[in-house]
């Protein structure tokens, strides 16, 4: 407000206007409003939501972070199949008018959107695809969280945003979420709200496909595998029955409900995996469905798209009632689980204890977040500690020498014995021959910025461009933009972009 106002004593002679503008002000300063994007292009479909997230100032003296309080769909697209040109890329053109005619019949422009994020998924992340989809976003390059998602991280996605994550949290159980697409299923288990373990293999919706004149003529790998263990020979004409297809379609249910019940597989199903098995370290009390096969097997879906989508639900639904004793719930979102509503800001500012050597690095965007999620504990265990961060780094289908930013919560003493350590498990996941060709960037929650930058540096002689910040508080999924060197007062901004879900 522009001045101190003692409002018992001068409320009455303040105007309706006046104390409706003295009320807005106020609520202005610790809440915002975002209009945003999400759009996620897969193998199979492509479709995109507006959401309008509100934030609030996180009621901490003198904090600057914001916590979502209130998240509302406003618009949904229709579901598009993802066009294709005849050389197997995706036709750019078409996608990029989609999205056109998406935001013009939202009522919206490029211009209203605050933030977004870009999924891209499947056939989409293949280099050709994802530079074509890059140049679509390009103006967008600073507001947009534009992520690639392998299987892994598709998973991931795919649990969180059909709510599967939240519903194992609230029920403090654990579930088996599963996520059946156009190419592949997706496998999640989550206890209590915490991914555990994710897998996928190569089934799904669009195995077998109609081109436009009505001929069967998409047969991908899994559907030629299994149509040669039938015996049915593998030419468009073949599959123009119903019984055929439906044969295959069992033939695929059969190994998603060997997937789910963790039975062993035969070597048709071994041959489909697309990662190592799910590890089942707990024992799920219910099973979750997403994609676009779950519109079929919940009946939100009734007509057929060309596809084996619907055969195979009905199949999947007779292989879980037969074998598998689990309870069923459907989630809060299906097809349109992996679309992500929001691309959330937060940003905070780190000054304290930096370690920035060469400023040419700076700025950067949509750096990805690998968290360490492990307490620190007196004596710090190097192995584990870069075992842990292999380990999450994989589930986010990052390799360790891609640009990245180390994220942990430092605990205890500064001592020198104990940053050394660190330094050695950072050294032994990101660097284990002493080498970087991408930038390190470590976010640590605790002040040992700069003497950790230093010690990889000068002690333990990392050869590689690192960027070492204090002061900033991240979690899984997150991505930063870090900003230049704010000189005075000597701080550099940092973006939080935090994936958000229903």
């Amino acid at each position: 407000m522009p001045h101190d106002l003692d409002l018992d004593h001068e409320h009455e002679q303040l105007s309706e206007a006046d104390s409706a503008a003295v009320a807005r002000a106020i609520w202005e300063q610790d809440t915002i409003e975002l209009t945003t994007v999400g759009i996620d292009i897969g193998s199979s479909t492509s479709h995109l939501l507006f959401a309008r997230v509100t934030l609030k100032r996180l009621a901490e003296e003198l904090s600057s972070r914001f916590v979502v309080t209130d998240r509302q769909v406003i618009w949904r697209s229709p579901i598009m199949l993802t066009p294709f040109l005849a050389d197997g890329t995706i036709d750019a053109h078409a996608l990029a008018h989609f999205i056109h005619d998406a935001y013009h019949d939202a009522g919206l422009r490029r211009s209203d959107i605050d933030s977004g994020a870009v999924i891209l998924t499947g056939e989409a992340i293949k280099r050709k695809n994802a530079r074509a989809i890059d140049e679509m976003f390009a103006e967008e390059s600073g507001k947009f969280v534009c992520a690639t998602a392998g299987h892994k991280l598709e998973s991931i996605l795919s649990a969180h945003g059909s709510g599967a994550t939240a519903l194992s949290r609230r029920r403090e159980e654990c579930g088996l979420h599963v996520d059946v697409g156009g190419g592949t299923t997706k496998l999640a288990l989550i206890d209590r709200g915490e991914i555990l373990s994710v897998a996928a293999f190569a089934v799904g919706g669009r195995l077998l496909a109609q081109d436009e004149n009505g001929a069967w003529t998409r047969i991908d790998r899994s559907a030629r595998l299994v149509a040669e263990q039938l015996g049915i020979e593998v030419i468009p004409g073949a599959f123009c029955e119903e019984p055929v297809r439906r044969a295959v379609a069992e033939r695929l249910a059969m190994i998603v409900a060997d997937q789910i019940a963790g039975e062993a597989l035969d070597e048709l199903g071994h041959a489909l995996e697309l990662t190592e098995p799910l590890a089942r370290t707990r024992t799920p009390s219910f099973i979750t469905f997403s994609g676009g096969v779950a519109e079929y097997i919940f009946g939100r879906e009734t007509a057929s798209h060309g596809d084996i989508a619907q055969l195979l639900a009905e199949e999947i639904v007779k292989q879980i009632k037969a074998r598998i004793s689990i309870p069923v719930i459907e989630p809060r979102e299906r097809i349109r689980a992996t679309v992500i509503g929001a691309s959330q800001y937060t940003v905070q500012v780190s000054g304290k204890t930096i370690y920035v050597p060469d400023l040419s690095v700076l700025p950067v965007h949509n750096v990805p977040v690998v968290h360490l999620a492990l307490a620190i504990s007196d004596r710090i265990d190097i192995d584990e500690i870069a075992a842990t961060l292999r380990k999450n780094a994989d589930i986010l289908d990052l390799e360790p020498s891609a640009r990245l930013a180390i994220a942990f919560t430092w605990d205890g003493a500064p001592e020198h014995g104990r940053l050394f350590a660190m330094a050695q498990a950072i050294m032994a996941f990101a660097a284990p021959c002493g080498r970087r060709d991408e930038t390190l960037f470590l976010m640590i929650d605790g002040d040992i910025g700069a003497s950790l930058g230093r010690m990889l540096h000068d002690e333990l002689h990392l050869d590689g461009k690192l960027v070492s910040i204090d002061g900033i508080k991240l979690r899984e999924l997150d991505f930063v933009d870090v900003g230049d060197l704010l000189d005075p007062p000597g701080v550099i901004p940092v973006a939080i972009k935090s994936l958000l879900f229903s």
